[in-house]
């Protein structure tokens, strides 16, 4: 018999897929105003996302009875969805493809889909969509049968709105995290603003860590003037530490620092910060000076590291 946490976890599972199952309409008989049913919709997505799959194949990936798939199958050629041929691999399998029909339906499907959902977050506060989908990732990497398979990043400058979410998203984890007050929250602001006010694609520069259309990490370059670049507000969020991003970011500052002319990088930090420290350590980073302050509440140890260019 399990223990009462363990009975408090699983309700918990239970309740929640309840929830989701109506909040996607799992149990409606019609998928999208449609004449067919979610799994109906599954099975023609998969065999027009993947142009062509077999029947072996899909009832092994989707946990399907073969028997199952093959009325969806029937009903799918009978409306002039699909076609079929015989599985050159497998002589009781047969490869499904969408014909010109079908690859509409599967494009509405898509369409329907998609403005369903967004009319969902259009209910939503500003930075509530965003926990929504990292709370799913969380969900899909956590219980994942392959948590190796994590998606990968990509470094991109920053677009309009990205200075907002980097303010944002470190003040709420430095607060969260140690315990630092909104004295932080207004310099990382202060720090954003310049860098937008002041801001010289020459000599200025910011990146932004995006997974899966989310903005994971982040790090700018400003100019301190006498030839120094400034490393500002290198971030990481918790859902992608563990990828080397915080490297990534760390490389392209220092690449860009040396292509922008400037003869020193320098950065200020705190030493409770341990794994950026090392990323700084790691790349060459000397200490030049550090002190103890209260700027945000609790007492800090803080840092000025350098890199001759």
């Amino acid at each position: 018999m399990p223990a009462a946490a363990e009975i408090a976890t699983i309700d918990a599972v239970r309740n929640f897929n309840r929830f989701y199952t109506n909040f996607l309409g799992v149990l409606n008989k019609a998928y999208l105003d449609s004449p067919y049913t979610l799994t109906d919709a599954r099975v023609l997505f998969e065999v027009g996302f993947r142009g062509g799959v077999a029947a072996s194949a899909l009832t092994r990936d989707l946990h399907l009875d073969p028997a199952y798939l093959s009325r969806i199958v029937k009903r799918f050629r009978q409306d002039g969805l699909i076609e079929t041929t015989p599985d050159p691999n497998d002589a009781r399998s047969q490869i499904m493809k969408v014909t010109e029909k079908g690859q509409a339906q599967y494009e509405e499907f898509v369409r329907r889909s998609r403005a369903q959902i967004a009319g969902y977050f259009e209910k939503l506060a500003p930075g509530e969509a965003e926990r929504v989908v990292g709370a799913m990732r969380t969900i899909q990497e956590t219980l994942s049968s392959d948590r190796t398979a994590a998606p990968t990043a990509t470094i991109r400058n920053h677009r309009p709105g990205d200075i907002g979410w980097i303010v944002q998203s470190q003040a709420r984890f430095y607060t969260e995290e140690f315990g630092w007050d909104d004295r932080f929250e207004g310099l990382a602001a202060e720090v954003a603003g310049k860098f937008l006010s002041n801001f010289n694609p020459q000599k200025d520069r910011c990146w932004i860590a995006e997974r899966d259309g989310l903005n994971v990490g982040s790090a700018m370059i400003t100019d301190g003037g006498d030839g120094i670049a400034k490393l500002r507000l290198l971030y990481v969020d918790k859902t992608a530490r563990g990828l080397g991003l915080g490297k990534l970011l760390v490389d392209e500052c220092i690449r860009f620092s040396r292509d922008a002319g400037y003869k020193k990088l320098s950065l200020w930090t705190n030493d409770i910060l341990d794994t950026a420290r090392a990323i700084y350590i790691k790349a060459g980073f000397r200490l030049a000076a550090e002190e103890k302050h209260r700027m945000f509440g609790t007492e800090l140890n803080g840092q000025t590291w350098e890199l001759d260019l």
